[in-house]
């Protein structure tokens, strides 16, 4: 029997957290059709769960995923990518949850590797991860957002580097160029991401996914727009039981005992 493409496990410590992992280290978890089908699966099945929270997703202390399986597309046609619309159904699963996704990289993320990465609510990075876009030494060009994720993450101008020469970029450079939120030692990367998820669901999550739809709009709409749906994102925790614990126990110096509701 074959492995699974994707392993996940839902942790007690911390509580509310779902642990998923690339499991393709033959070929530093090369991305291909079959782990994007599994992985889509996987996330909205854990989106939906309610004794879920929080996601993190990582690969092994070699990779998190050293891009898509080259050896699988190098015989495509155009006809082919085009009608299929490659890179598309199941592979963008990710944009469209609604609890938090955290990268925790270790290795190579390069390619469609750093490109899901980005698609992650944010990237907690060991000392050894490696950040790129090379697919411009292959002859072709980034097809999983590269191309306008980095950019609106480290700026026009090292996006434009990076994608014109394919080099990577270090953990620490990254960090510099706000990639990553963080770098911690790799031998405590998954310590210190558990830590970060399990602090995350603790919250309430209602709380959690208005934050998360209030950042992901800034990159969507006007500053004035932006403004005004956090403003009606804040006004409606209002409504919540949890808005009312969470005040109360601040002004009664106490732990607030939200109920996600």
């Amino acid at each position: 029997m074959s492995e699974p493409l994707v392993t996940v496990e839902k942790l007690d410590n911390p509580a509310r957290v779902a642990l998923i992992r690339f499991n393709r280290p033959k070929v530093l978890n090369a991305l291909n059709d079959a782990l994007a089908e599994a992985l889509a699966g996987v996330l909205t099945t854990l989106d939906a769960d309610p004794s879920v929270h929080v996601m993190v997703i990582t690969g092994n202390e070699k990779a998190f995923a050293a891009g898509a399986d080259i050896a699988a597309m190098a015989e495509w046609d155009y006809a082919k990518v085009y009608n299929d619309n490659y890179i598309t159904r199941h592979w963008e699963a990710a944009k469209s949850l609604r609890k938090p996704l955290i990268a925790a990289v270790s290795g190579y993320a390069l390619g469609g590797g750093c490109e899901f990465a980005m698609m992650c609510d944010f990237i907690i990075a060991a000392d050894t991860a490696k950040f790129g876009q090379p697919e411009i030494t292959i002859g072709t060009i980034p097809g999983l957002g590269g191309t306008q994720r980095l950019p609106r993450a480290v700026g026009k101008a090292k996006a434009m580097e990076l994608c014109l020469t394919g080099r990577f970029m270090s953990a620490q450079e990254a960090e510099a160029a706000g990639l990553v939120a963080r770098i911690v030692p790799a031998d405590k990367l998954m310590e210190d991401v558990l830590a970060t998820a399990g602090k995350i669901a603790s919250m309430s999550l209602p709380a959690v996914m208005k934050v998360k739809e209030s950042i992901n709009a800034a990159y969507e709409t006007t500053l004035t727009q932006g403004l005004q749906f956090e403003r009606r994102e804040f006004h409606g925790t209002f409504a919540l039981a949890d808005q009312k614990e969470g005040m109360r126990a601040f002004v009664e110096k106490r732990k607030p005992d939200f109920k996600n509701r």
